[in-house]
């Protein structure tokens, strides 16, 4: 079986597959890795450390017609899915409900493909799931990026020259982007509080020493069966708006995360509520990438409005390239694992995790909402 792992060529793409420890792992199992020349880079793996673990490095060309498994972070361009054998298995993030029509080179070509972000949310899957490996990344970031644009510290100081208050942080959605965003605002020193349309995440916030932002929501079911928030009526949506409009108003950092996948962003937060803000504010929209949860956000571009600064970035794990391609490297190979036999590609598909994940497979058997997405009821 052999592994290959491309350079990624969209623009701003720091991360790689694999990283040379898992790429150790994987070769001790019997598989062959192929890395392609300068995939890693950009995270800080050199071709050398690729070549001490045992993979060859090698061009483009050379690397696709013979892979087994194509392992990459991004969907591969249809130049790319022409060069791969039609028994070649694509691991990724796929977008499959988000781009689904981009998937029918995979499916035209008969390829098998398994999208990282179907992973089911299960106990046995945790070391597989690469969306909150990601999404733990960016939360980070966000704060880090917030604070170094924001005009004020984020700690309480009592100095000479008298007392600096903390800063007041705003996070909408609880999910694993918000929590991390609430864990590193607080340990820089602010002061935190969280918002999210599911009242159990409450309990998450409120251990992380932040306060949890409650709305009266009418006892509608805000949560699917995977952890995930659901679409809101126009209604509730509209509560929550009140409120984080409100609280807006006297932060400092706003940070919006809420997403449901598959689905354009939740508005979070109007052009109203953003002009009640004080100049200096910064805002981070996680959601920018599926519409933004600010009304004024542009994806992957700065906006100053009124003072208030809004950013919308696109990637931002891509600028924690190192530590998200090492944490993805890891989530690739636990799910590798298991179709990996003794060095030998062994796919069972009844195995609930490779069917949860699978968007086609030898391109037929096509997810059930991909094939609604593209037009075609009958999976």
């Amino acid at each position: 079986m052999r592994i290959a792992v491309p350079r990624e060529n969209q623009p701003g793409e720091a991360r790689v597959a694999l990283a040379p420890e898992s790429v150790k792992k994987l070769v001790a199992t019997g598989a062959e890795i192929g890395i392609e020349t300068g995939a890693g880079v950009h995270a800080g793996f050199p071709d050398a450390e690729y070549e001490t673990v045992g993979a060859s490095v090698m061009g483009r060309s050379d690397l696709l017609p013979e892979a087994d498994i194509f392992a990459c972070v991004n969907r591969p361009e249809p130049d790319d899915i022409a060069k791969l054998k039609a028994s070649c298995v694509v691991i990724g993030f796929l977008k499959p409900l988000d781009e689904p029509t981009a998937l029918e080179p995979i499916i035209a070509k008969k390829l098998s493909a398994f999208a990282v972000e179907l992973v089911p949310r299960t106990t046995r899957a945790q070391s597989m799931d690469a969306l909150s490996s990601m999404a733990t990344v960016a939360g980070y970031k966000a704060v880090i990026m917030a604070a170094e644009r924001l005009p004020r510290m984020f700690p309480l100081l009592m100095t000479a020259a008298g007392t600096v208050p903390p800063a007041k942080v705003l996070v909408l959605g609880a999910g694993v982007a918000g929590l991390q965003a609430i864990a590193t605002a607080r340990r820089l020193g602010a002061v935190v509080e969280a918002y999210d349309v599911r009242a159990a995440a409450g309990q998450d916030v409120k251990s992380l020493g932040a306060k949890f932002l409650e709305v009266d929501l009418g006892g509608i079911e805000t949560q699917d069966a995977g952890g995930y928030a659901k679409e809101l009526s126009p209604a509730a949506l509209q509560r929550g708006r009140d409120m984080v409009a409100k609280r807006a108003a006297v932060s400092d950092v706003v940070i919006t995360t809420a997403q449901v996948p598959g689905r354009k962003a939740p508005l979070m937060l109007t052009e109203e509520a953003v002009n009640s803000m004080r100049p200096g504010s910064v805002i981070i929209d996680l959601a920018a990438s599926t519409g933004g949860n600010v009304a004024l956000t542009k994806p992957g571009e700065e906006v100053d409005h009124n003072g208030v600064l809004i950013l919308g970035p696109l990637n931002l794990p891509a600028t924690v390239a190192g530590h998200a391609s090492q944490l993805y490297s890891r989530n690739l190979t636990s799910f590798i694992s298991l179709i990996n036999d003794k060095g030998t590609l062994k796919i069972d598909m009844n195995d609930d995790i490779l069917k949860g994940a699978c968007v086609t497979y030898q391109g037929g058997s096509v997810h059930p909402k991909v094939a609604a997405a593209l037009g075609n009821p009958v999976a």
